[in-house]
């Protein structure tokens, strides 16, 4: 099979020919259809996080396609379903996050792409438990991104309790913030979206932005102070210094969502402010198998719309040089 391999931390992927690989115990092989490129992948490439992936290893967590052959065990989905693999590719089941209704913070859990291979590649194994089912009325292009990018802008907007009529603003409207806006307008509020370029600006207008704000030549903060102030600062943005901007952007009693993973990962915060103006920070990391359903389940209702462009993956590098550069508008998904 063809697969896109990160052969050092710091190298570009090579596209190589590798065996099938065959399914263990409780894991389907899955042939992938389409999967999503997410800056993740990028950072995983790169080696820029604290805990880094063992190279070499095949990225990928927004994966798509039909299942082909069960593992010993397997069950739970059957030969020509098609399913969904998301970065959490497996958790332990049994730890107080897992019970409790978040395993996305489980200690033991497995990364697609990053701590076992994942998407990138003609045919992927994972964890029967772990994928889900991708409902007819989606399709695979739009599917890929919603595993990812949805499902992690769904659950930001989820846990920083944004009720309707009050004011959300996104930090960085690309792949995860042309949908967080969307979720945010789902749950009924008042939606400021902020970047530095202007086809991104028309694009969270297109898509039901309230106000937008180019944070290239005006003050973001001073901006949406003006509005009134943000109740719900979503900070999607590749740097940190959005992330001040998006706290500062808060009213009183206001909550900062902390979803973006910048390389250079560090925040300062004005103990002063947050602790008279009752300001709350959250940090969310993606979603959960029923917040992924949940995301499919508001898609085939036809209530939010994926802005995605096809690529090869044998364009791999191209790819992450375009999304590096800022010129992709949301989201790339290879198709195979």
């Amino acid at each position: 099979m063809k697969a896109a391999v990160v052969p050092e931390l710091g190298a570009k992927p090579e596209i190589q020919d590798l065996p099938v690989p065959e399914p263990g115990p409780g894991q389907v092989l899955v042939r992938m259809v389409a999967s999503g490129i997410c800056h993740t992948d990028i950072h995983a490439a790169h080696g820029d996080w604290p805990v880094k992936p063992n190279p070499p290893f095949v990225p990928g967590h927004e994966g798509v396609g039909i299942v082909e052959k069960l593992g010993p065990g397997a069950g739970l989905h059957a030969v020509g379903d098609r399913v969904a693999i998301a970065w959490l590719g497996s958790a332990c089941g049994n730890c107080s996050y897992c019970v409790s209704g978040w395993e996305t913070l489980c200690e033991s859990q497995q990364n697609s792409g990053y701590s076992i291979d994942g998407a990138y590649a003609e045919y992927a194994v994972a964890d029967d438990r772990f994928v889900v089912a991708v409902p007819g009325e989606v399709s695979s292009l739009d599917a890929a991104p919603l595993t990812c990018a949805g499902v992690t802008t769904f659950k930001s907007i989820k846990v920083s309790r944004l009720q309707p009529g009050e004011t959300a603003v996104v930090f960085g409207i690309g792949g995860l913030g042309h949908l967080a806006l969307q979720y945010a307008r789902i749950f009924g509020a008042r939606v400021i979206a902020v970047d530095l370029e202007d086809e991104k600006l028309e694009l969270a207008t297109s898509l039901g932005a309230d106000h937008v704000i180019n944070a290239r030549d005006t003050d973001p903060v001073e901006a949406i102070q003006d509005l009134g102030g943000a109740d719900v600062a979503v900070a999607l943005a590749s740097a940190p210094k959005p992330f001040e901007q998006a706290f500062s952007s808060l009213r009183r009693g206001g909550r900062l969502v902390c979803v973006a993973l910048p390389a250079s990962g560090t925040m300062s915060v004005p103990i002063f402010d947050t602790v008279l103006g009752g300001k709350s920070i959250i940090g969310s990391i993606v979603g959960t198998r029923a917040d992924l359903a949940d995301v499919f389940k508001l898609h085939a209702a036809g209530r939010t719309k994926i802005i995605a462009e096809s690529r090869r993956l044998e364009d791999v590098n191209a790819c992450f040089d375009d999304v590096l550069a800022g010129r992709v508008p949301a989201r790339l998904v290879f198709e195979f």
